[in-house]
C-alpha cells in the first residue's frame, strides 16, 4: 500500500501541470464530486476563486511537502520513540510529542518549497483560477500575457524578479537546514 500512496503523492512531478488542472477542474467544479459537497454546505464556487487556487496549488506542490517532511522524520529516528513507549506514551501521544517536534526543521523546509513551487505554477492556477485581474491573476499568467502581447522588456523584468526570488527563497532554505543540522 505503502508504494501506491507515494506514486500517487509523486504524480505532480511528472504528469502535466494542466492534465492535473483538468482533473482538479472537474473535480472542484460545481457538478464535482468536491464541488458540488462544498456548495451543498455553503461554501462558495471553488473554480475560478482563491480557495480553488489555495487546494490546487496544495495539491501540485504536495510532493515538494512530503520529501521534506518524510526526511527530517527519518532523521530522527526510532530511539525517541521507543524510549517514550518505554515510559507509556501511546502512539498518538508519542507521534505528538516526540515525533512531530523532532521533524521541526522539515516544516519550514516543506513549507518554503511548497510556496516557491506554487508561485511559478503555471498550467494547474490557469486551469483552477482563470486570469481574472485582481482575484486569480497569478505573476506565471501576467509574465504570459506579457508575452502574449510582446511586451519583452516587462515579461523580462518579471520573469528576473521570479528567478531572484526563487534562489533566494533556496538560500534560506539552505542555510536553515545547515543552522538545525548543527543544533
Amino acid at each position: 500500500m505503502q508504494p501506491v500512496v507515494q506514486a500517487i503523492v509523486a504524480m505532480p512531478i511528472v504528469l502535466p501541470p494542466t492534465v492535473l488542472g483538468f482533473y482538479l477542474l472537474v473535480l472542484l467544479g460545481p457538478r464535482g464530486a468536491v464541488g458540488e459537497i462544498w456548495g451543498r454546505w455553503g461554501g462558495g464556487p471553488l473554480v475560478f476563486s482563491f480557495a480553488g487556487l489555495v487546494i490546487g496549488s496544495v495539491i501540485f506542490s504536495l510532493p515538494f511537502v512530503v520529501r521534506p517532511l518524510q526526511g527530517a522524520f527519518a532523521a530522527s529516528g526510532r530511539r525517541p520513540m521507543e524510549a517514550a513507549a518505554t515510559l507509556g506514551a501511546g502512539p498518538l501521544d508519542r507521534f505528538a510529542t516526540v515525533a512531530l517536534p523532532l521533524a521541526r526543521r522539515g516544516y519550514l523546509t516543506a513549507a518554503t518549497l511548497c510556496f516557491a513551487h506554487t508561485v511559478g505554477e503555471f498550467g494547474v492556477v490557469l486551469m483552477i483560477g482563470g486570469n481574472i485581474p485582481g482575484e486569480t491573476r497569478v505573476v506565471s499568467i501576467a509574465i504570459f500575457d506579457l508575452v502574449e502581447r510582446m511586451q519583452y522588456g516587462a515579461a523580462h523584468r518579471l520573469s528576473a524578479g521570479l528567478v531572484v526570488f526563487s534562489f533566494l527563497v533556496l538560500l534560506v532554505v539552505s542555510a536553515v537546514d545547515r543552522r538545525w543540522r548543527a543544533l
